[in-house]
């Protein structure tokens, strides 16, 4: 046994680990950088529908930032307690067996990270096509037909939006080959100007709102026919799917533990830091979007485009323009930093041999998991061509706040099965904020359960095909010796 850079043990005296080379800036805008991406610009549409009411929108972001925010402390002393990369599939495996830590990794790379990466380049192709009309999901550069599957037509094309998504997830792979610190540069940079973005948007409209008279709106309109009963918190706890999912990916900055200075300072702090401004900054956009537009306008702009439609009224014309550049903006600095985190977990994985072997090999000259971004590259390249990357992140919706849930009960598990590891930092508010996570989390579960049943149990079933998968691993390597 060896000890690498990082102080950690490893099983090979030869091999080459990560270094250490995130600050506590860098980190903070690798949690807002990657939770920001263009849902904050369109999901506010299908949510207004949800719930049908100014007061009940508003609301559902008021609490996804409350939670938000609770899981974000309570991660922090999973993540000060073991800095390690791949951060929360650790957290799992040490709180309770490598088949969770597993089940989540296998989870992240099947459609959570690389299905949200392709989403999103997907939606910066659509918004570059803005500027350059050639770059459109109509203009096909191949196209050779359909063909029957499992009873569909599934097309066989590519559009110069796909075309331009999958050049710029390749190009992102590749430079962050080039070292933690060139991927940590842009990220800093992209997330510095698209958080000035959103900023911009609330300033204008709040320059908007002084020569325009605001609409009365009575405690009726406002509220709408809310009565709170357990059908209106049934339907709230549906519609937070919006605001939980334009907020998630929070946790990213968990997965580069074992590359952050001072982890066990700088990683609680970014979380905090980086949820608060976030969340606080969605909230005064949603305001914004409630006190410019009718609400009817809100429920209907066209394509979802909510944050469009407010920069028309504000600016004009032009205003389109400049949203349009925000969104581009914004997708790219969040598909840069969702590649440079959720590469880090794979490669825990090969390392832990439940991955292929070469995920885990780092390049000798950047220090960088090459191999691993590059293979999540390639898959979300791949669900970006599918077209079926939407229908998967909506089956896994169920799946993801289940591994939330699972990792905050891993703290209590471990503050009892453990209760003399180190703890730098020690959960906020615990148990009582963990606990209230974990309540509403529960609650929005239930929700789904009831109102999407087949997505819900579709995205556990992403899991559980997990488990097969997990133990032919681990038959391998007690076959193999290891």
């Amino acid at each position: 046994m060896a000890t690498s850079p990082d102080g950690n043990l490893t099983t090979n005296s030869s091999s080459i680990e990560l270094i250490k080379g995130l600050g506590l800036l860098d980190c903070t805008t690798i949690v807002m950088g990657s939770m920001i991406g263009s849902g904050i610009f369109i999901v506010a549409a299908e949510i207004s529908r949800e719930v049908s009411s100014p007061g009940l929108f508003l609301l559902s972001w008021v609490i996804s930032s409350v939670m938000t925010v609770s899981a974000a402390v309570t991660y922090g002393e999973l993540a000060a307690m073991m800095p390690k990369a791949g951060g929360q599939y650790v957290y799992l495996r040490e709180a309770f067996s490598p088949l969770f830590g597993f089940l989540y990794g296998w989870t992240l790379f099947l459609v959570i990270q690389t299905g949200t990466i392709a989403a999103v380049a997907v939606a910066f192709g659509k918004f570059l096509g803005f500027f350059f009309p050639w770059i459109s999901e109509q203009h096909y550069l191949v196209n050779l037909g359909t063909v029957a599957l499992l009873g569909h037509r599934a097309a066989l094309t590519v559009s110069s939006q796909q075309a331009i998504g999958i050049a710029v997830l390749m190009g992102l792979g590749v430079i962050n080959i080039f070292g933690l610190r060139t991927g940590a540069w842009i990220q800093n940079i992209f997330t510095v100007v698209k958080v000035g973005a959103l900023v911009g948007l609330v300033g204008a409209g709040l320059w908007w709102q002084s020569s325009h008279s605001p609409t009365a709106t009575s405690h009726e309109s406002f509220w709408g026919h809310a009565h709170w009963d357990s059908a209106t918190l049934t339907i709230l706890a549906v519609a937070l799917v919006g605001p939980l999912f334009s907020s998630d990916a929070w946790n990213n900055v968990t997965f580069t533990g074992s590359e952050v200075k001072n982890a066990k300072r700088n990683l609680p702090l970014a979380l905090l830091a980086g949820t608060a401004i976030v969340c606080g900054v969605y909230f005064f956009c949603n305001l914004i979007y409630v006190r410019v537009l009718p609400f009817a306008a809100i429920q209907h702009a066209p394509a979802d485009r909510v944050a469009t439609a407010v920069m028309e009224v504000i600016l004009g014309s032009k205003g389109a323009g400049l949203m349009a550049a925000a969104i581009v903006i914004s997708t790219f600095g969040c598909m840069n930093g969702m590649s440079l985190a959720g590469a880090r977990v794979y490669y825990a994985m090969a390392k832990d041999r439940l991955f292929f072997k070469s995920v885990g090999k780092v390049s000798p000259k950047y220090r960088t998991p090459a191999v691993s971004l590059m293979v999540q590259a390639v898959w979300a390249s791949l669900l970006t061509l599918s077209g079926t990357y939407n229908e998967l992140l909506d089956y896994v919706i169920f799946a993801v706040l289940f591994f939330y849930i699972l990792t905050i009960l891993g703290l209590f598990r471990l503050r009892r099965t453990r209760p003399d590891a180190p703890r730098p930092y020690r959960a906020w508010g615990y148990p009582v904020v963990p606990v209230v996570y974990i309540v509403l989390a529960v609650f929005i579960e239930w929700a789904l359960l009831m109102h999407r049943p087949v997505r819900s149990l579709a995205g556990l079933g992403i899991v559980a095909i997990g488990i097969p998968i997990y133990y032919f691993w681990h038959n391998r390597n007690l076959v193999s010796g290891h």
